[in-house]
């Protein structure tokens, strides 16, 4: 956390192996100490789905935002007008985006095709 706070970051975006301790031990160690935490539940992953979820809940209770993968990828990406990072979102969003990825491809080459 010292070199965290020696950037003057006071916002973390955490997702990880074993919720239940590799993500949960940190995340309540960094509201403890006055951040701001987001944890990305879908990148994050327990022994069992009950592990997962009470881990998520534990650390939601005790301040932690939740978010998901896709969540944190449009906050970054903002709108789909910002041209320099555009073509990378959209290329995550289409591999890994279900239905909302397909949706981008099907505006892409049937709306707009180049």
């Amino acid at each position: 956390m010292k070199a965290i706070a020696a950037a003057n970051r006071k916002r973390l975006i955490v997702g990880g192996l074993l919720t239940e301790a590799c993500v949960t031990f940190p995340v309540l160690s960094a509201l403890k100490e006055g951040f701001e935490v987001f944890v990305v539940g879908d990148a994050c992953g327990g022994l069992s789905l009950t592990g997962h979820d009470l881990a998520l809940r534990r650390m939601e209770a005790a301040g932690a935002k939740m978010t998901s993968w896709i969540q944190v990828l449009l906050e970054f990406q903002r709108d789909w007008t910002r041209h320099e990072t555009y073509g990378g979102a959209r290329g995550i969003v289409e591999a890994n985006g279900g239905g909302y990825g397909m949706g981008l491809a099907y505006a892409r080459d049937m709306i707009h095709p180049e």
